[in-house]
């Protein structure tokens, strides 16, 4: 498989925020099929890694969709959307700077604990099995609008939860992807057990 072909086949394949966003990257030397790291709020443009070696095991639906859900679960992660813990980080920043201008050490730590709070539960929200639950959901309504229909790219996902857990030498699957597996059989309309 030629990495810059497939390169250009998957970028014409993303949603338009996906283009503007990500970026892929080959890299041969990693164990796992495709990898993301949770993305910084400063940094502007998130990297998706793939071995190309490995990637080329799987379908070509089943790649499609493997990376829709990539795409959907990086451009997902939102750091400055007004809701609670975005508030309280703020807060407890400005309650930071306002405690040491008073040169209040209890203070000081007080506002960073709280900032450090919200911004650990902001993490976790994006992290969760429902993030990915979610991606995977936004993934297949982008697969329909490239042709696919809703079971079908269900199935190829399905499919390639557990190619990738085969091709990188794991004989389970973790927690989240459990949960994934089933909400995807679900709508398939495969028996869940």
């Amino acid at each position: 498989m030629e990495p810059k072909l497939e390169i250009r086949r998957l970028s014409s394949l993303m949603p338009a925020s996906g283009r503007m966003n990500t970026k892929i990257i080959t890299k041969p030397e990693q164990a796992k099929v495709i990898d993301v790291s949770f993305p910084p709020p400063w940094r502007g443009e998130r990297p998706i890694y793939i071995n190309f070696d490995l990637w080329s095991r799987l379908t070509k639906p089943q790649r499609d969709m493997l990376l829709l859900q990539t795409v959907c679960w990086l451009t997902g992660v939102r750091w400055f959307k007004p809701d609670l813990y975005q508030g309280l980080v703020v807060a407890g920043l400005i309650g930071g700077l306002f405690e040491s201008s008073q040169q209040d050490a209890v203070g000081v730590i007080a506002a960073c604990g709280v900032s450090t709070l919200a911004l650990l539960r902001i993490w976790r929200v994006n992290n969760s099995q429902e993030s990915q639950v979610n991606a995977d959901t936004a993934a297949i309504r982008i697969a329909q609008r490239r042709g696919y229909s809703e079971v079908e790219a269900a199935e190829y996902l399905l499919g390639a939860i557990e190619a990738v857990a085969k091709i990188e030498g794991r004989s389970t699957l973790n927690f989240i992807e459990l949960i994934r597996c089933q909400n995807l059989r679900s709508i398939a309309g495969l028996q869940v057990f």
